[in-house]
């Protein structure tokens, strides 16, 4: 936005300001700041990129590179001109303000889902594309829109690319457009891109990793049709893998066992449904278990979501918990690690939460007990 389209949004402002008898009006989308009778030489450059984000923007560098004596000045001519001429100018502005009208949300996600689909764009072009489509589908609407524009198909070609960065945030995006919106979810594995995103879960980059199990979550969640299509691929196993092995990225871990625990908790809402067999994995159950010896607070929370939810499904056995997980040591470890946490006053709340959850646990473990 040039500075000559700034210069007169100012000389509008004091317009404003005459109408509304001198009272200074807000710098937001829906208000405007003084005027400034400044020249045009007057104001420093722009922005290096020669733009503005938005008009708030614009607004803040005229007025922080204009003077303020000037400024006021000017804000007082303007309260004497006559209301044609203050007319007049209104419209002026009005015109100004139609060149000036960003793009809209459509807009945006066309001219990235274009660069997309542009085989001759850049790595960097489709890095700075994917990230746009990723802010704009935090919006509901703009996610639904995704796939009509044919941006599900553009953001799926690039989960192929053999950069591991732009495949990482191809996942990431079809991970957030489809997070707790059943249409989005069902558009994106009608593209049959599960098995693809599992089978980046393991790849050595932790980030393509990280987004992948995020996406996978996203699309399964809440949904029968795409967990029989999860554990059609062993998605049980793969979590098991990411479990027990205690060398993988703290964060993967986290997302395996939330996933987990959403899963058998999703399991219990639906009871006439058969259970599937790795719940009542003996190898499974110990490496969830193993998990509240971590030194990550966050994980071990987690850990006891999802060993709650076990414990109440029908096929698994309460002397596996107890013989083979010895579920009850564990639980009685982390009694006293919580305790011994307590004494840090910045995260007692936290560890005070944890252990309520912790005898939740408990509780539930000796019910099971009781009942086998």
């Amino acid at each position: 936005m040039d500075r000559t389209l700034c210069l007169s949004l100012l000389f509008f402002t004091a317009a404003v300001a005459a109408e509304t008898g001198g009272a200074e009006p807000n710098l937001t989308s829906g208000g405007l700041l003084w005027s400034t009778a400044a020249e045009e030489s007057d104001l420093a450059p722009p922005p290096d990129d020669g733009g503005f984000s938005s008009l708030d923007g614009m607004l803040q560098w005229a007025i922080s590179h204009s003077d303020p004596g000037k400024l006021k000045e000017s804000a007082e001519a303007q309260q004497r001109l006559p209301p044609s001429e203050l007319y007049k100018r209104q419209f002026e502005i009005k015109e100004i303000m139609e060149k000036m009208k960003m793009p809209s949300d459509a807009e945006l996600m066309r001219i990235a889902i274009s660069d997309l689909n542009n085989v001759s764009t850049s790595l960097e072009d489709r890095h700075r594309a994917l990230q746009e489509l990723l802010e704009l589908v935090e919006s509901i609407d703009n996610a639904n829109d995704l796939s009509k524009l044919g941006g599900l198909l553009a953001v799926r070609e690039e989960l192929y690319c053999s950069d591991p960065g732009i495949r990482t945030i191809a996942a990431w995006v079809l991970g957030k457009a489809s997070q707790n919106n059943a249409i989005v979810q069902q558009q994106i594995l009608e593209l049959g891109v599960l098995s693809r995103l599992m089978k980046m879960v393991n790849s050595n980059s932790m980030e393509e990793a990280n987004k992948a199990l995020y996406a996978v979550s996203a699309l399964i969640r809440n949904d029968l049709a795409s967990q029989g299509l999860f554990y059609a691929e062993a998605g049980g196993w793969m979590l098991q893998d990411i479990l027990s092995n205690t060398s993988l990225d703290v964060r993967l871990r986290r997302k395996a066992v939330r996933l987990l625990a959403d899963l058998a908790a999703y399991q219990l809402e639906n009871v006439d449904r058969e259970e599937q067999p790795f719940f009542n994995d003996q190898d499974l159950l110990k490496a969830v278990v193993d998990l509240t010896t971590s030194t990550d607070l966050d994980l071990q929370e987690k850990a006891l979501v999802a060993i709650k939810s076990l414990l109440q499904l029908r096929t698994t056995e309460a002397r596996v918990f107890k013989d083979f997980c010895a579920l009850g040591d564990a639980l009685n470890r982390m009694r006293q690690l919580l305790h011994d946490l307590m004494a840090d006053e910045y995260q007692r709340d936290y560890v005070m939460d944890v252990e309520n959850l912790r005898v939740e646990v408990e509780h539930t473990f000796q019910r099971k007990l009781k009942q086998s």
